[in-house]
């Protein structure tokens, strides 16, 4: 195993290094944890913040950088988090600051495009120096979820599979193998051949500690799977695994209505709420846009035309 190098900073092995990776050409800095271990072992990214108001993600990771040591530590692991700083300090839901775009639809990024192409560019550049990666995620600030994991099922065989058996270690009931997030960390990873899931925990801009322990418990298995902690994962049980997602988003702006719950099982066409204007008039009658269950809703009144309404998991 190779010395580990992180924002200029070389990690050499037995030692932990803590910093900033600086995104070239932009304000944006991301606060990094590298812990190198004592023997030789994969290399692992962990990322939690790509969106700063999904709290439980970049609170898990902040924990997990925090309780590793690298005497118990079998290779390298990185931690990013939060990634997207300002973000996070603005309580910015979904987008990035800087040029008011979503972080998770800029993947694999420019070297020379706006801030968040640079940000995710250099993640990236890290993320093709390691192993695997793990990207934490939540419902942000008005968003309502049901937890999932998701990677994709598009490219190398060898990636596909190795990226379903940490999906399926992480321990969260519903299972997503799909490719259908374009720009999205799991899709632009696999197609740079590095084993990657998204995994979603925690809603509504809660420090949520259930959904903390749910990211913590996952990292570990992931981790404990791969070689790098001693000991098994801890039993997880059978997933419901699902082929994708189904969106539902706004035509118009105005003031969100929805009239089914997280966890609702609903059929194709099934009305699932209305947008309506600020006088009552019905701007938008929202119907279920596939038949299987309600993973993500969206819980603000407030709506903005384009905006997603809620998502649909798909057996």
């Amino acid at each position: 195993m190779s010395e580990f190098r992180m924002g200029g900073v070389h990690v050499p092995r037995r030692s932990r290094a803590t910093g900033f990776l600086e995104v070239p050409g932009t304000p944006a800095r991301m606060p990094f944890t590298v812990v190198a271990g004592a023997h030789d072992g994969p290399r692992v990214l962990i990322t939690g913040g790509v969106h700063g108001g999904e709290y439980p993600g970049i609170e898990a990771a902040l924990r997990l950088a925090r309780e590793l040591e690298p005497e118990k530590l079998r290779g390298t692991v990185a931690v990013i988090s939060p990634v997207s700083l300002h973000a996070f300090h603005a309580r910015q839901q979904y987008l990035v600051p800087d040029d008011g775009r979503n972080l998770n639809r800029q993947f694999p990024g420019k070297a020379l495009g706006t801030v968040s192409e640079r940000m995710a560019w250099t993640l990236m550049e890290v993320a093709t120096r390691v192993d695997a990666w793990i990207d934490l995620h939540g419902g942000d600030i008005h968003e309502a979820l049901v937890p999932f994991t998701i990677y994709s099922d598009v490219g190398d065989e060898a990636v596909v599979s190795a990226s379903s058996a940490l999906a399926r270690v992480y321990g969260i009931e519903n299972l997503i193998a799909s490719a259908s997030v374009k720009g999205g960390t799991y899709s632009a990873s696999s197609a740079a051949g590095v084993p990657c899931i998204l995994a979603e925990a925690g809603q509504v801009g809660r420090l949520d500690e259930d959904c903390v322990a749910i990211h913590l418990r996952g990292c570990r298995n992931v981790l404990r799977h791969l070689g790098c902690l001693e000991g098994t994962p801890d039993p997880v049980g059978a997933v419901r695994e699902l082929r994708g997602f189904e969106w539902r988003f706004a035509s118009a702006s105005g003031c969100w209505y929805p009239s089914v719950q997280l966890g609702d099982e609903v059929e194709e066409g099934q009305p699932v709420g209305v947008v309506r204007d600020y006088f009552g008039r019905t701007m938008q009658e929202c119907s279920a846009p596939a038949t299987g269950v309600i993973l993500f809703l969206v819980t603000s009144l407030a709506m903005n035309e384009g905006d997603p309404l809620l998502a649909v998991g798909v057996d």
